[in-house]
């Protein structure tokens, strides 16, 4: 099948989408244009600040698209093209979509509070307890999965020959195998991009936020380091094994989730962008141009068999192995956490929700084509679902792969360079993901203590101390990390991030209800996402059970558990006769302070 085909397809869907159903769904939600928005009735100049919308549309989208919507739906290709492409299809546009819009307009209505205090809000203290614990939960397998694909791809290598490369070049440094076989060491020049990044971000960090430095210059400046960076990279690749890597970058992230953000975290996130963007705009425009120029799809359409051998039966564990993409439960964090708290005007709740949703689940249906026509489907199976002993998934280095032939067809980029490229792409978004997650779960940490001590009366000092914090929350994900595979954890990882979608829409649900607006689009999306994502903690819970895997046994009954106690507390809310006549929109109150707006 042709590249420009599907591409075209997407697009016209998605407009579609966003023409009619998101449009449909404003006048259900009670959409008020004149409504002054939380940015006007709350501003205080720090959290609640009337921002453009071309400027807060690009802060949402860079905050929810992540890593996942590239690694999720590399490791799905396995089941075919065509089903991961239709999931991400549908799942974006009538689910994933629809989640992110609602939680945004919910929390425009509620005075910018979060998700989780929307959830305090329609099922009490008991279902914001629930919810904190198991966000919390969530976070620390999301921060796990990532340390593993970051410190995997980190340590990629890849044959001088399939690089395009003679055995004479210089371009990379080299190893040889026992067997003979020159590799290229693509992750090195990445490591050394990384660290030369970190090392600098605080200097600018610096000049931007304490000494006033011009946007102007500060984004020549962030662009001069990139560049620096990878030709620092390929003079001088580092190179470590994998639990080396684990180790540094989780001393990385402790310390960047302690400092102040102004320190590292919002300056390499600046620095980062200028990589990010480009490898988007790359991406689209090498496959339009890659299939104009008639390359098609190399991966089976239709891989169903061998798809459920690895990963199980595709339902459901095709939808939550694409999380990210098709529906997230942490884009409601960021929804609730900082977009409403900015929006100028409730109309454009579905411009930022709906649309920054459909832009990932467009990223998510680029890196299907690229690793579907990018790379053989042999190549692909070793990368990603390997069978030698002791080799481990690496699904950045697929994506890098793929994508680099893509950027060789359509703009006739170097295969070497464009793979370097994508895996400075991907690793941006991972670490930023990284950076971004612990310190929530440092936030997590502290309300979680607030909640054990609640009858106490005081938290203890050391509790509530941020390097303790962040000492337990890192901990916690180089554990995990250190003691699984990535497509092990993935797959609890994706299962929670639905499951806490679909948590929050249950939410979402219920304010309606009680503020006399139609449920059934909020509602019918929560029971499927619910029913899907317990059914995959089931045969999650059986496979960890036979490897004896006890960590993530545990952490898969946590969150079964968690989740049963929000359903029931959800059915028990709605059966209160008092509840019925509740209205959740609070004249005059002023929003808490949760852990998500402090994060975000």
């Amino acid at each position: 099948m042709n590249l420009t085909l599907l591409l075209g397809i997407t697009f016209l869907l998605f407009f579609f989408g966003y023409r009619f159903y998101a449009c449909f769904l404003s006048k259900i939600f009670g959409e008020e244009p004149n409504r002054l928005t939380p940015a006007y009735t709350q501003g205080d100049g720090i959290d609640y600040v009337p921002t453009k919308p071309h400027v807060l549309f690009a802060h949402h989208f860079s905050a929810i698209a992540g890593a996942g919507p590239i690694l999720g739906p590399t490791m799905a290709l396995l089941y075919g093209a065509l089903p991961a492409w239709l999931w991400l299809i549908l799942g974006g546009a009538f689910m994933g979509a629809v989640h992110d819009f609602s939680a945004l307009f919910v929390s425009i209505r509620e005075r910018g509070r979060s998700i989780a205090e929307i959830a305090r809000t329609t099922l009490g203290n008991t279902g914001f307890n629930l919810y904190i614990t198991f966000i919390l939960i969530m976070v620390g397998l999301v921060t796990s999965s990532f340390l593993i694909a970051s410190a995997t791809s980190l340590t990629s290598i890849w044959p001088l020959e399939k690089l395009g490369l003679g055995p004479d070049q210089t371009l990379l440094k080299t190893i040889t195998l026992a067997d003979g076989r020159v590799m290229g060491k693509i992750g090195g020049i990445a490591s050394t991009s990384v660290i030369i990044i970190t090392l600098f971000s605080p200097l600018l960090g610096y000049l931007l936020y304490k000494r006033n430095l011009s946007e102007g210059i500060a984004y020549s400046i962030a662009t001069t380091i990139c560049i620096f960076s990878v030709v620092g990279g390929l003079y001088y690749p580092v190179s470590f094994d994998l639990n080396t890597w684990m180790i540094l970058l989780s001393i990385y992230v402790f310390f960047a989730a302690a400092v102040p953000v102004w320190v590292i975290l919002q300056p390499r996130d600046f620095i980062n962008v200028q990589i990010l963007y480009a490898g988007i705009f790359l991406l689209i425009l090498s496959l339009l141009s890659a299939g104009l120029s008639g390359m098609v799809i190399q991966a089976p359409l239709l891989n169903i068999r061998q798809g459920v051998q690895r990963l199980g039966s595709i339902w459901p564990m095709l939808f939550v192995t694409i999380a990210c993409g098709a529906i997230s439960g942490f884009h409601g964090l960021v929804a609730s956490g900082t977009t409403s708290k900015q929006i100028k005007n409730e109309s454009q709740a579905k411009t930022i929700g709906y649309v920054g949703m459909l832009g990932e689940s467009t990223l998510g249906v680029c890196v299907i084509l690229a690793v579907a026509t990018g790379l053989s489907f042999s190549d692909y199976q070793a990368i990603v679902w390997p069978t030698d002993p002791g080799a481990r998934s690496n699904p950045i280095l697929g994506f890098s792969l793929g994508a680099a032939n893509i950027f060789q067809r359509g703009l006739g980029i170097p295969l070497s360079l464009g793979v370097i490229f994508g895996i400075l792409l991907v690793e941006g978004f991972v670490i930023t993901t990284l950076d971004v997650a612990v310190r929530l779960n440092r936030y997590l940490m502290e309300e979680l203590w607030r909640i054990v001590f609640s009858l106490r009366g005081s938290v203890p000092k050391l509790l509530m101390h941020p390097w303790f914090n962040a000492g337990i929350a890192v901990f916690v994900m180089w554990f995990i990390a250190y003691k699984n595979g990535f497509n092990a954890v993935w797959s609890i990882f994706g299962t929670a991030n639905q499951l806490l979608a679909a948590l929050s829409l249950i939410a979402i649900s219920i304010w309606f209800y009680r503020a006399g607006r139609k449920t059934r689009y909020t509602f019918v999306p929560a029971v499927l996402i619910t029913v899907t994502t317990i059914a995959s903690l089931g045969i999650l819970l059986q496979n960890y059970w036979r490897a004896k895997n006890w960590i993530l046994v545990t952490a898969d009954i946590l969150l079964f558990i968690l989740s049963l106690g929000v359903i029931t507390t959800a059915i028990r809310s709605l059966l209160r006769p008092a509840a019925l006549a509740t209205n959740p929109i609070v004249a005059n109150e002023t929003p808490g302070k949760s852990p998500i707006t402090k994060c975000c």
